[in-house]
């Protein structure tokens, strides 16, 4: 299941997944989220929590795929929040094919990762950025 955190500034689309994620938590949570943002800034972040038991369906895979292709030059930062090892490979195989600056960072590393994702700077380093 995917919901929607609040707290972070209109310019950041934040979400945590939990457990399962579906097809429907995309049609119902991701894709309308990011659409209404999308109507109020040019360039958007994401921050994008897991938690260990989160395993997501091959439906819901290719949605994930879509969206961010589709509104693929208006990512301007991802701060990915996970431990679960094959997100953090994915992500890390695959980063360089977004234009714009994108992070993992562990459980542990949540206050960092929100700090990153509302910051204007650069400052964080992380060892998997």
């Amino acid at each position: 299941m995917i919901h929607t955190l609040e707290n972070f500034p209109t310019n950041v689309i934040a979400f945590l997944c939990t457990g399962r994620v579906t097809k429907g938590d995309y049609d119902t949570v991701v894709i309308p989220t990011i659409a209404g943002a999308l109507e109020r800034h040019r360039k958007l972040r994401l921050y994008y929590q897991t938690t260990a038991d989160f395993r997501m369906d091959s439906d819901a895979a290719w949605e994930d795929f879509k969206v961010g292709v589709e509104h693929l030059t208006r990512w301007e930062r991802i701060a990915v929040v996970t431990d679960v090892n094959w997100i953090r490979y994915a992500v890390l195989a695959f980063r360089f094919l977004l234009p714009g600056r994108i992070r993992v960072f562990s459980a542990a590393e949540t206050a960092a990762a929100r700090q990153w994702i509302t910051s204007s700077s650069e400052s964080y380093t992380s060892s998997a950025a």
